[in-house]
């Protein structure tokens, strides 16, 4: 199962897998085809199901030479709860499924057959798969960077450039693709537009018992939320006077749509990190730092000629999250000394027994306070600074370029 927001590339991998590994690929989409679904309601026999689509295909369907795609399942509950009786009765039919919104269908009750589905997120495309498609030659430089390897000047000007570009278009495949054939910035700008649009009109159409209103209100609040001096999520800031009760849920689906990535504070940098996790006390980033930056309205030309504009922080910790998340077993949390701005730890991580301490930096001053502090106090074994300075193994910290943040577990 294919997990991850609309637009990221879940149906052409299913295709392109399909393709390579299978003699025949047979589809079947939920959204598209309203009436596959009495199908599934009508049958919990696999083998009788199977035996149903092969008569709407017009050909017969074959174990392990054919693969089943079911797209858009989140539009029917009875084919995602039939995955548990194919693995149980009928696993030599191979089947692959995603949805748009599907996190939000499998963090319900009942509807999620554990423990018979492998799933894959799919998330937009991190900065070296971006370079893959733009730059080819570059990424193949990219590749042989090792912690032995000194990054000459010229390609460390290079990959840098890279990287802005990268903050303006983005990881989601068809602003990518749109770059790569058209190198025109306007109609990239005109495909993120699309799609925050398409996202937004997604809110009402799967958000079910939850208000749609609150969901958008939640939405368009994440670039002022960052803007603010701690970034930490305020309700306040998505409608005055508001509460939590009022907006719990709408953050919760969008979470679990992947729409936003949610950081949340740490009362203590041991580990265990997710044994002292603060629920009440997090912060929200999108989900594609192209589309972030799109939405807080940042101009190219303030990215290109390297001006000091606001929101450059926010969006440069955004581009970090979006390369790490997934990068060790633990999400990325944030810590704060004290409680105050000032002796905030941008991220913190967990490496089996040892928690890294993230100082993010948008520029080439890699000054700072807090990250001194915690150096100071803590004596980490590793830590990490992320910035535009070239990569430098320190005595207390690394300095990793802010290009080669998807290479932080082997340059640490």
């Amino acid at each position: 199962m294919l997990k991850g927001a609309r637009q990221t590339g879940k149906t052409w991998v299913m295709h392109e897998f399909g393709k390579l590994y299978y003699d025949y690929t047979f589809v079947f989409n939920f959204d598209e085809e309203e009436a596959l679904g009495s199908i599934f309601q009508t049958n919990k026999d696999p083998l009788r199901i199977i035996e149903r689509l092969g008569m709407l295909s017009g050909k017969k369907i074959e174990p392990k030479k054919h693969l089943i795609v079911f797209d858009e399942i989140q539009e029917c509950p009875e084919a995602l709860n039939s995955l548990k009786y194919f693995c149980e009765k009928a696993n030599d039919y191979h089947i692959v499924s995603a949805g748009s919104m599907l996190g939000t269908l499998l963090s319900q009750p009942k509807s999620y057959p554990v423990g018979k589905v492998n799933i894959i997120n799919v998330y937009p495309l991190v900065f070296d798969e971006f370079l893959a498609a733009i730059d080819e030659p570059l990424y193949g430089y990219y590749n042989s960077i090792n912690k032995e390897t000194p990054i000459e000047k010229i390609f460390h000007n290079k990959l840098l450039e890279a990287y802005n570009y990268y903050l303006i278009i983005g990881g989601m495949p068809e602003c990518v693709l749109t770059w790569v054939n058209t190198k025109d910035p306007e109609k990239v700008k005109q495909v993120q537009s699309e799609l925050l649009t398409l996202y937004e009109n997604d809110f009402s159409k799967y958000n079910g018992k939850i208000n749609s209103g609150r969901i958008l209100l939640v939405f368009r609040s994440i670039v002022t939320q960052l803007a603010k001096a701690n970034e930490k999520f305020i309700y306040g800031c998505v409608k005055e006077g508001a509460r939590a009760r009022e907006f719990e849920e709408a953050i919760e689906w969008l979470v679990s749509a992947g729409m936003v990535i949610r950081v949340c504070n740490v009362s203590k940098n041991e580990h265990p990190l997710n044994v002292f996790q603060q629920p009440g006390n997090f912060k929200l980033f999108m989900f594609d730092t192209g589309l972030l930056k799109h939405s807080a309205g940042v101009s190219n030309e303030a990215i290109l000629i390297k001006f000091d504009y606001q929101f450059k922080g926010p969006l440069t910790e955004n581009y970090v999250l979006q390369q790490i998340r997934d990068m060790f077993d633990v999400e990325p949390k944030f810590f704060s000394q004290k409680e105050t701005t000032a002796n905030e730890i941008d991220f913190l991580l967990q490496e089996s027994l040892n928690i890294i301490p993230v100082e993010v930096k948008s520029s080439g001053n890699v000054q700072s306070a807090s990250f001194s502090k915690y150096l100071d106090k803590y004596s980490p074994k590793k830590a990490v600074l992320y910035s535009k300075n070239e990569y430098h193994r320190g005595e207390r910290f690394t300095n990793i370029p802010l290009y080669l943040a998807g290479k932080t577990k082997e340059l640490t």
